[in-house]
């Protein structure tokens, strides 16, 4: 296959890239993208880009986005005040409605056509297309209509897989009711990567990765020691339940969870193609 037709001019080393290509030839790969960096229209098309790539090279590649900073404005401009508990947003049946609007209408059909236009197919699962989601019951009744996902309905992801095409995923659920529950977009990373026994699970960031007391980046972490700083209070708010996912992943058989820097351009590459890495390894 010839890299050099389809290879970013800034992503990492075409040399040191083909090494790493038959490493992750038909496994499967989960992409968690969120955070600032989809306000950021060269950071997007780059993410965009790195998905098609992955797909291209025959790998099966599922995408699960945040909406983080967009449902935020959409609540302020209703007046709807953001509040967070342990990292995880109160969800009101206000709220609920807002974010379905922000994640399936804007969001979704957006990252969507954004990889499409970089020559891989691709398509949206939502709540209202084909949920593969399932809630059991709300994590809390503090958080409102926040929901633990339960079970995936793998099939859905599987068959995407088998016609390679890349689904791009909104994390939402629903109860068995069919109420809809909004679901922490890392969670749904860690869940969906568990339940389709996913190679890797990749979780973009706004920052270089998880850091230490002093503010260094932490180039590797073992279970116990990210146990250990959210008990001391190193790990602090959202990232607390991007550690949780990272360490209930690997404890299910993912083989490598990372926490990479989305504000760099291409990180997706780099993480998998490169010895250099995007961000935090966690490791059993």
């Amino acid at each position: 296959m010839d890299l050099k037709s389809f290879w970013p001019e800034f992503g990492p080393d075409i040399q040191e890239a083909s090494v790493f290509v038959n490493k992750y030839k038909n496994k499967k790969i989960v992409l968690k993208y969120g955070g600032q960096v989809m306000f950021d229209q060269n950071l997007s098309k780059a993410f965009a880009q790195d998905a098609s790539i992955l797909r291209k090279l025959d790998i099966n590649v599922a995408v699960i986005h945040g909406g983080g900073p967009q449902i935020k404005k959409k609540l302020d401009e209703q007046n709807i005040e953001s509040k967070f508990i342990d990292g995880l947003r109160v969800t009101n049946s206000d709220a609920i409605k807002i974010i379905e609007d922000v994640m399936i209408n804007e969001i979704n059909p957006d990252l969507k056509k954004s990889i499409i236009q970089f020559n891989s197919p691709a398509e949206s699962v939502t709540v209202r297309s084909n949920n593969i989601i399932h809630i059991k019951k709300p994590i809390d009744q503090k958080l409102g209509f926040v929901g633990e996902p339960e079970t995936i309905d793998t099939k859905i992801i599987n068959d995407f897989f088998k016609k390679k095409i890349i689904p791009v995923i909104a994390p939402m659920g629903l109860d068995d009711s069919g109420q809809v529950y909004n679901v922490n977009a890392d969670t749904a990373a860690g869940t969906i990567a568990n339940q389709i026994k996913a190679e890797k699970l990749l979780l973009m960031t706004d920052v270089p990765g998880v850091n230490d007391k002093n503010g260094n980046l932490i180039n590797e972490l073992s279970i116990k020691q990210a146990l250990s700083l959210i008990e001391d209070g190193t790990i602090t708010g959202g990232m607390i339940p991007k550690i949780k996912t990272c360490i209930s992943a690997i404890e299910s058989g993912v083989n490598g969870v990372v926490i990479i820097d989305g504000r760099k351009s291409h990180a997706v590459l780099f993480e998998l193609f490169s010895n250099i890495g995007a961000g935090t390894l966690i490791v059993k």
